[in-house]
C-alpha cells in the first residue's frame, strides 16, 4: 500500500476543506430510462447512458460542482477505472492528496439499470482492503462538513473530525444480507446528520413510515433526514423539535443513480447559509437532486451552480411558484470576486 503521488492536476490540494469526502469508490456505468427489467436472451438499447466515479465520489462530484472546496480519502487500485475515475476527480477540482494507492486491487465497477423510477444494481469486484480509519492515519484534515458511508465498525476519524468542529453528514449503503445490526447506529452520537433513504431507516427503526423513522432517529442525531425518491423527504431538528416534509421536482426521472447522494451533498453545503432555514436548505437539495435525476448519468449528471438559474427559469412547471426565490437571490448576491454562495 502506499500513498498516491500527488500530481498538477490535484488542482485544490493544500487548501483548506469546505466539504470532506471518506469512503468506497465504485466506477459507475449507468443505463436509465430503460422500458423495464431486462428479460434473457434479449438486448435492449438505451440513449441514456453515462458513465463516470460512483460510491463516494457521488458526495464530492456535487459539492464540487456547486462551487465547494472539496477532498476526497478514498482507496485505488492500479487498473484503468481507477486511472479514469481519478482523472475524472481531477478535473472537477477535487483534491486528491489523500488517496491511497493499493498495489494489485482494482476499482469496483457498478452497473445500474434505470426504470420505473428507480434503478437495480450489479457491482463486480471486491471492496476495498483497507478501511476509513487507514485512509487518514494522520487524522481528518481540517473541513467544515465531512460526508461520509458508515462502516460496519466504529471509526476514530468521525470522533476526531467532530471535535475540531467538522459537521459530518453519515449515510448507509444497503445491508445485503438485511441484518440491519442496531450497533451501526451508535456511531451517530458522532454525527451531525443522518441521510439514509425511506427503506433503510425503516428497516433500522421497525418503524412503518419515513415519517416515523425520521422522528425516531431524531432521537439519535440533530438533524435526521430521510429521502424516499418520488415521494419526497422528511426532515427533523432534534435541538427545535422542527419537522420538514418537501415534495420532489416535478421533473420526468430519467436516472435515480446516486440521487440520494447528491441531495446529502447539497444539504451538507447549503448547512453553510445561515440565512437559510431548514426548509429552505432541504428545497435546495431538492433542487439539486432534481435536476440530477433527469439526466443521464447518474451524479455525473450533478448540475454547477451556476446552471441552476437558467434551468430554474428554462423549467417553471417543475416547483410551485416562488419556491426557489431564495436560492436566485443568494446567486444575485455572489461576489465580483468569484466567491460563490458557500465559498
Amino acid at each position: 500500500m502506499q500513498t498516491a503521488p500527488r500530481t498538477t492536476a490535484d488542482a485544490t490540494a493544500g487548501e483548506l476543506a469546505g466539504v470532506l469526502v471518506v469512503g468506497q469508490l465504485f466506477t459507475d456505468v449507468v443505463f436509465g430510462d430503460l422500458p423495464g427489467a431486462p428479460a434473457l436472451g434479449h438486448e435492449v438499447w438505451t440513449s441514456s447512458f453515462g458513465a463516470g466515479p460512483g460510491g463516494i465520489a457521488n458526495f464530492a462530484l456535487a459539492s464540487a460542482r456547486l462551487g465547494v472546496r472539496t477532498a476526497l480519502a478514498a482507496a485505488v487500485g492500479e487498473d484503468a477505472f481507477s486511472s479514469m475515475t481519478r482523472a475524472s476527480l481531477a478535473a472537477e477540482g477535487v483534491d486528491l492528496t489523500h488517496l491511497v494507492t493499493v498495489p494489485g486491487w482494482s476499482l469496483p465497477v457498478t452497473a445500474s439499470l434505470g426504470y420505473d423510477d428507480d434503478r437495480a444494481l450489479v457491482t463486480g469486484g471486491t471492496p476495498a482492503p483497507l478501511g476509513s480509519d487507514e485512509l487518514l492515519p494522520d487524522g481528518p484534515p481540517a473541513a467544515a462538513v465531512a460526508l461520509v458511508h458508515l462502516e460496519e465498525a466504529r471509526t476514530r476519524w468521525i470522533g476526531r473530525a467532530a471535535s475540531q468542529g467538522t459537521r459530518v453528514f453519515a449515510d448507509v449503503g444497503w445491508d445485503p444480507a438485511e441484518r440491519w445490526d442496531q450497533t451501526l447506529l451508535d456511531q451517530l452520537d458522532e454525527c451531525h446528520a443522518f441521510l439514509p433513504n425511506h427503506l433503510e431507516a425503516m428497516a433500522y427503526t421497525g418503524r412503518d413510515s419515513a415519517r416515523e423513522a425520521a422522528r425516531a432517529l431524531a432521537e439519535r442525531v440533530p438533524l435526521s433526514v430521510v429521502t424516499s425518491g418520488s415521494a419526497g423527504v422528511v426532515a427533523v431538528d432534534a435541538s427545535t423539535g422542527e419537522e420538514v416534509e418537501r415534495p420532489p421536482l416535478r421533473v420526468r426521472a430519467v436516472d435515480a443513480t446516486g440521487a440520494g447522494d447528491v441531495f446529502g451533498a447539497a444539504l451538507a453545503v447549503a448547512g453553510s447559509q445561515p440565512a437559510w432555514s431548514l426548509l429552505q436548505r432541504i428545497d435546495f437539495a431538492c433542487l439539486v437532486a432534481g435536476v440530477t435525476v433527469s439526466r443521464p448519468g447518474g451524479a455525473s449528471g450533478a448540475p454547477r451552480l451556476d446552471e441552476l438559474a437558467d434551468w430554474l427559469g428554462a423549467h417553471p412547471e417543475a416547483a410551485e411558484p416562488g419556491r426557489y426565490h431564495f436560492v436566485l437571490d443568494a446567486l444575485h448576491d455572489q461576489g465580483d470576486d468569484g466567491t460563490t454562495p458557500f465559498s
